[in-house]
């Protein structure tokens, strides 16, 4: 049974249905059941509208009425098929047969991220259509599928992040049903699935939670994105609820791995529990044998959310998507310093080395691009996987004004010595869909307002604006030739074409990204299921970084040249694991741009 009770939406019953809406601000609440006669609906003293209808079941279309005038959706609806606009549809989450019944998840330390659109992943643009391309992904070696939202949102197209209807997984896809085959097929593939959700704003069309239940958000706080949740005012119980409640559906009635909490630091909460500690400490109770993940993105560099307990299990939360060695390689790659790039101008290599070595590049210092305000927390104490590191994802690619991917801007041979860092670093490594074999379509900004022109409008005069303090978009007559993000056109070129994985140089790439998985399943992902023991790291002059990993198991050695050349002599007991400079007996000769690593294990008695 895979059926969350929940004080919201609609609940099926042996003889009927159990409808709920949280309505605190409205005069009166009816609900419409296939378009019929309003039933009129009385609310409690904390301002839920309850009614428990017989001989309705799942199928059944509804909609709730507001003050007599205003039809709106369930806001914690399971199904959605004529968009946000339309009725809601009762959907029974226990008809779906489950194949793969055994399934309780993997180990966070054999993680590998592919974090894919479902939308632009494949030229269906469907869960169906991702659930095809489940063998190519098993044979490169990802253990984890991580989706962007699928949260329902107008349109039909758009990156997620402007979900209004958390529950409901988006029409445009496919039905829910067809999301939990992907998630089935994954599993029986040995692929954890882990989904994008967003607890910290609702898209700016579509949401009608301000006609009913204002006190949802608040007024003293804003997001870049639109008003703050109020997690800690007098009503906080019921949305602290509704967003917890919302974590446990997606773990449960989809059986999704893990989620990936976008932007928390747009959460603010001053309660004396964090609704961030809430959240973790429920999914974590509510699913002992199962092996569930959680993953922020935090640009304050939080390090407290990530700690480890005496048994090195994480107190709240995994990991962390790591920008800072993000931002490192991108200036390394690219020379590009503008934005935020300009923290790590100045000396990337000591910053790239001590995000291998200790997590985040600022743990405390003053950030030139925040003003010269303090950033981050000290890191060196948590374990590498406690970073999910990346050279690309949705973000660093689709908020450039042409979304053009690191391979279109970086050299061949400097971008595989990158991929080879990310993949055998002890950090939990993440692919942005098609980065595999170096995909030539870009990934663009992409919305579908269409059914308010004065939205779209100003989406794509704000866009331009974005640009406007880059050099190169400093005019007007420049910055026309951004992509408009509502044409459809812009978001038909970010969709991949897997055929050109067959072809070269895309399928040399990836062949070399499948031994570089292949090498890490065989030798770095044991070292991270023993104690981690520290970390250190050096420069080489101004030309070369060393890393150096201690771990229960055996250490591991990162030794990078990034100009001029070096010679590298290695004891017996350090054992080669890949290279890309020249190799003689103990002498290894490293060119620029070429690095090797080695593995010292340790064994039991010696």
């Amino acid at each position: 049974m895979h059926a969350r009770p929940m004080p919201f939406g609609a609940e099926l019953a042996a003889e009927g249905v159990r409808f709920s809406l949280w309505a605190p601000d409205a005069e009166h609440v009816a609900l419409v059941i296939h378009g019929a006669q309003a039933i009129s609906v009385d609310r409690d003293d904390d301002g839920f509208a309850r009614i428990f209808l017989r001989g309705v079941g799942a199928g059944a279309r509804y909609q709730w009425l507001i003050n007599g005038e205003t039809k709106i959706p369930d806001p914690a609806s399971r199904f959605q098929p004529d968009g946000v606009f339309g009725p809601s549809l009762v959907v029974d989450p226990n008809a779906f047969g489950w194949r793969e019944n055994e399934w309780r998840g993997r180990a966070w330390e054999e993680a590998v991220i592919y974090e894919a659109h479902v939308g632009a992943a494949t030229t269906k643009g469907t869960y169906e259509g991702l659930s095809e391309r489940l063998d190519s992904l098993r044979d490169l070696g990802v253990t984890m599928i991580e989706l962007m939202p699928v949260a329902e949102c107008p349109g039909q197209r758009n990156w997620g992040y402007d979900g209004v209807l958390p529950y409901a997984p988006n029409n445009a896809y496919g039905s829910p049903d067809e999301l939990r085959r992907l998630i089935d097929s994954a599993h029986e593939r040995g692929i954890m699935m882990m989904l994008d959700v967003v607890y910290n704003h609702f898209g700016p069309s579509g949401n009608y939670l301000p006609v009913y239940a204002n006190s949802f958000f608040t007024d003293a706080r804003q997001t870049p994105w639109g008003a703050a949740i109020d997690f800690d005012a007098q009503h906080r119980r019921a949305v602290r609820e509704f967003i917890v409640c919302n974590a446990l559906y997606w773990l449960d009635e989809f059986r999704f791995d893990g989620l990936r909490l976008d932007a928390v630091h747009a959460i603010a909460d001053e309660s004396p529990k964090h609704v961030l500690a809430e959240l973790s400490e429920r999914v974590h109770a509510a699913f002992p044998d199962r092996q569930i993940h959680l993953v922020l993105e935090n640009e304050r560099n939080a390090a407290g959310w990530l700690a480890r307990d005496a048994e090195r299990r994480p107190r709240f939360y995994s990991a962390q998507w790591n920008d800072d060695i993000h931002h490192c390689w991108h200036v390394l790659l690219t020379g590009e310093t503008e934005a935020y790039y300009e923290d790590f101008a100045e000396k990337p290599l000591a910053f790239l080395g001590r995000c291998l070595a200790e997590g985040f590049a600022y743990q405390g210092e003053a950030s030139t691009h925040a003003g010269g305000a303090p950033r981050g927390e000290s890191s060196a104490h948590l374990p590498p996987q406690a970073f999910v590191s990346f050279l690309q994802n949705h973000d660093q690619v689709g908020n450039r004004a042409f979304g053009e991917r690191i391979a279109a801007l970086a050299d061949p041979e400097k971008l595989a010595l990158a991929h080879a860092v990310l993949i055998l670093g002890p950090q939990i490594p993440m692919l942005f869909m098609g980065e595999d074999w170096s995909a030539s379509t870009p990934f663009q900004f992409f919305v579908d307002f269409s059914d308010d022109a004065k939205l779209s409008a100003a989406v794509r005069e704000g866009r331009r604006r974005e640009f406007a303090r880059f050099a190169a978009f400093a005019s007007e007559e420049r910055a026309k030739g951004i992509p408009d993000p509502t044409d459809a056109a812009t978001f038909a070129s970010s969709t991949l074409r897997w055929e050109e994985r067959l072809r070269a140089p895309h399928a040399q790439k990836l062949e070399e990204m499948r031994s570089l998985i292949a090498l890490r399943r065989e030798h770095v992902a044991p070292l991270l299921q023993s104690p981690f023991e520290g970390a250190n790291y050096r420069l080489h002059g101004e030309d070369g970084l060393d890393v150096h990993w201690r771990f229960g198991a055996g250490e591991l050695r990162a030794i990078l040249q990034f100009k001029g050349t070096r010679h590298v002599f290695l004891h017996g007991a350090q054992k080669v694991i890949w290279t890309s400079g020249k190799t003689g007996a103990g002498d290894h000769t490293l060119a620029p741009w070429t690095g090797l690593f080695t593995l010292e294990v340790k064994y039991a008695g010696a």
